[in-house]
């Protein structure tokens, strides 16, 4: 298989692991579910809402 492939899902999931963080949700769970389900998490990323923050 082309090594292009899994350095394109690869930076896929650091992509959704910072908007996982913008959103106020774990970059580390969001990485690791993108390495597993890829582009089926970014649009779920887009689609949910920004968590609140406690203190506000």
């Amino acid at each position: 298989m082309d090594n292009s492939y899994f350095v394109g899902w690869g930076t896929l999931a650091f992509i959704n692991a910072g908007i996982a963080q913008g959103k106020n949700r774990s970059g580390l769970n969001w990485f690791i579910l993108s390495l597993i389900i890829g582009p089926i998490a970014t649009v779920s990323l887009v689609i949910i809402e920004k968590k609140r923050d406690p203190s506000e």
